[in-house]
């Protein structure tokens, strides 16, 4: 997390990705917190290519359109919590010793230059305490971030050239934690698998922080891509197939020319099956090296494994899903609830924005979040 500024202005929510602006705006109300502002621009592709900006005028012009078109309240600030491409950050938890405030980031700096496959002059680096769960230790767990300043710079430039004043910035994966898990809290390892349209990022939470990231190719405009040219039908199409129909159900629908699609469930999982392959394989790679290298955790618990894989995403809205990655993986596989930490819990969607399409607000949520804390410790 890189923090700009020690004021405490009111701020909102800015989801910057390769494919889309999502903003997100809470505030508190008598049941706890809601949805203030929120709203979701396209962007089109070579603006944004794997985290790095390529054409900063258009995103600028795409920022201004974000903000113009808010539903519901008007934004009153122009102070936000913004996200930095996931692709491109460096994260690791290390181990100090036992040192004064003062004296922590120095170390961490210094440290970090043993973790950080890039100059350490050249990033942007930031650390924080991770508390134990149970206990007192003899050292200390730091969570150290980090950016490369020339992927930072270009995101910096144009939000203020927007007319935006960027207060903080965080990784998707900080934002999406924030946003997923239950009071940022988890007495055992979860695996967050967030399957955005140009990607799909793993993350690894446990205790009170971050513990792993990774950013693989695979991803919802993939999968789309794939049952289209295996189906012969449209990209559209295969995406109403994707949340209808899924890996479960046969699929029928009549076009407007009066022709008709007709699918079993059986093709639809030949179709997809060399991509869920791909992904499973993946996903147990990243878990068996987080198991082996990574894993480092003062837990309540003796439970060291990842006992539970969270969807979120684009991606999570593809009908059995979750059951057929339990079932490859023999763990159990949820889909994310991104309003856990902030609606009742009894409640999972709002009016203005519905579940499925909640799914891919996780990281925007997640800023809102940030933003709402901060706003709170004024």
């Amino acid at each position: 997390m890189l923090e700009l500024l020690k004021l405490k202005p009111e701020s909102f929510g800015l989801n910057i990705s390769d494919r889309s602006i999502k903003i997100a705006k809470l505030k508190k109300n008598r049941e706890g917190l809601s949805l203030a502002s929120f709203g979701e621009t396209e962007i089109k592709p070579g603006i944004i290519e794997g985290g790095e900006i390529r054409d900063q005028k258009a995103l600028i012009e795409a920022i201004k359109l974000s903000v113009k078109k808010v539903q519901g309240e008007k934004l009153r600030t122009n102070y936000v919590v913004a996200s930095l491409p996931e692709e491109k950050a460096y994260l690791q938890v290390i181990q100090l010793p036992i040192l004064e405030e003062n004296d922590l980031k120095d170390a961490a700096y210094y440290e970090a230059e043993n973790h950080i496959p890039l100059p350490i002059g050249e990033v942007y680096l930031d650390s924080q305490i991770v508390k134990p769960v149970v206990g007192h230790l003899d050292h200390l767990d730091v969570l150290i971030a980090a950016m490369p300043k020339k992927v930072v710079g270009p995101y910096l430039v144009s939000i203020k050239k927007a007319g935006l004043i960027p207060k903080i910035l965080e990784t998707e994966s900080q934002a999406i934690s924030r946003a997923l898990i239950k009071n940022e809290l988890s007495s055992f390892p979860v695996l967050i698998i967030d399957i955005g349209l140009t990607k799909t990022c793993f993350i690894i939470f446990s205790g009170y922080s971050l513990r792993f990231t990774s950013s693989i190719p695979i991803s919802s405009q993939r999968i789309n891509e794939v049952i289209s040219t295996g189906l012969g039908i449209s990209i559209a199409e295969a995406e109403d197939l994707k949340t209808k129909a899924g890996l479960s159900q046969d699929f029928h629908k009549k076009r407007e020319d009066g022709s008709e699609i007709a699918v079993t469930a059986k093709r639809i999982l030949e179709t997809v099956d060399p991509l869920m392959v791909d992904l499973v394989n993946r996903v147990k790679s990243y878990l068996g090296y987080y198991q082996s290298y990574v894993s480092h955790e003062h837990l309540s618990s003796d439970i060291k494994e990842v006992k539970k894989i969270i969807l979120c995403g684009d991606g999570a809205s593809f009908k059995g899903l979750d059951d057929s990655l339990s079932v490859k993986l023999k763990i159990p596989v949820e889909i994310a609830n991104p309003w856990i930490n902030i609606l009742p819990e009894f409640k999972k969607e709002i009016p203005e924005l519905n579940f499925d399409r909640s799914l891919s607000f996780a990281t925007a949520l997640g800023l809102g979040l940030r933003a709402l804390k901060e706003n709170q410790e004024k």
